[in-house]
C-alpha cells in the first residue's frame, strides 16, 4: 500500500485522487454480485477528462452531505468513547502500483478502519432498524480493504440524539477478487483511453 500523507478535502488530497478510480466510486465499476456496472463507462471517461485536464470535476454538494462532512469529527469523537479505540487519520490509501485508492476516515490500530456516515435522522433510522452495513456502502467498504490490506472496517453511522449504528464488516474474499480483475481491466483500458486522446 501507498499511502499520500495529505489532510482529506485539501487540494494536495483532490490531486492525488485525480484521475483515479477511488472506493467512493467502485460501485460504478462493479455491482455486489461482482459483474461490471452499468455506469462503467461514464465513469470510465470522467477518469479520463480529468487525466487530460489534470483537474478534479467538481461534483454536487447538497447542504445534507455538507452537514455530514461538518459532522464527521463529532462522530468520530463519539465512535471512540464507545469503542474505546483511537483513530488515527489518514489521507489517500493506494493499491502498490498507484492505480486505485481510498480515503478511509481512518486507522484502527493495526489491522482497522473505520467508515464514518452522517445522514438525515431518517436514514439514519433506517440503518439501526435494518441492524447491518447498508448496501449503498458494501463496494467502497470492500475497496477500502482491497486497497488497505486491513482485517476489518468498523462501519458508524451518527446522528445526535439517537443511538449510533456501528457493524463491523470482514473482507469478503470472494467479491474482493472480482473486484481486483475488475479494476485492473478498468485501470488498463483507462490508460489505453487516455493515450488515445492524448495523441488526438
Amino acid at each position: 500500500m501507498v499511502i499520500i500523507d495529505v489532510k482529506q478535502g485539501t487540494p494536495e488530497w483532490l490531486a492525488a485522487r485525480t484521475g483515479k478510480p477511488t472506493a467512493s466510486g467502485f460501485d460504478k465499476i462493479v455491482t455486489m454480485a461482482g459483474a461490471p456496472s452499468k455506469q462503467r463507462q461514464k465513469y470510465l471517461y470522467a477518469l479520463a477528462a480529468e487525466r487530460i485536464t489534470g483537474t478534479k470535476e467538481e461534483t454536487f454538494q447538497s447542504a445534507a452531505m455538507q452537514r455530514g462532512v461538518d459532522m464527521e469529527e463529532e462522530a468520530r469523537g463519539m465512535y471512540e468513547f464507545i469503542s474505546e479505540n483511537s483513530v488515527k487519520q489518514v489521507g489517500f490509501c493506494m493499491d502498490d502500483e498507484a492505480l486505485y485508492g481510498a480515503s478511509p476516515d481512518g486507522f484502527i490500530g493495526k489491522d482497522g478502519l473505520i467508515e464514518i456516515k452522517c445522514p438525515s435522522s431518517a436514514v439514519h433510522v433506517g440503518y439501526l432498524i435494518d441492524g447491518k452495513l447498508p448496501s449503498d456502502y458494501f463496494q467502497q467498504v470492500q475497496g477500502q480493504l482491497l486497497v488497505t490490506g486491513r482485517k476489518f472496517v468498523d462501519f458508524f453511522s451518527y446522528y445526535p440524539g439517537i443511538k449510533p449504528h456501528m457493524v463491523r464488516v470482514m473482507p469478503d474474499s470472494k467479491f474482493q477478487m472480482a473486484l481486483k480483475a475488475e479494476l485492473q481491466a478498468f485501470c488498463k483500458e483507462l490508460e489505453a483511453i487516455t493515450e488515445q486522446l492524448r495523441k488526438e
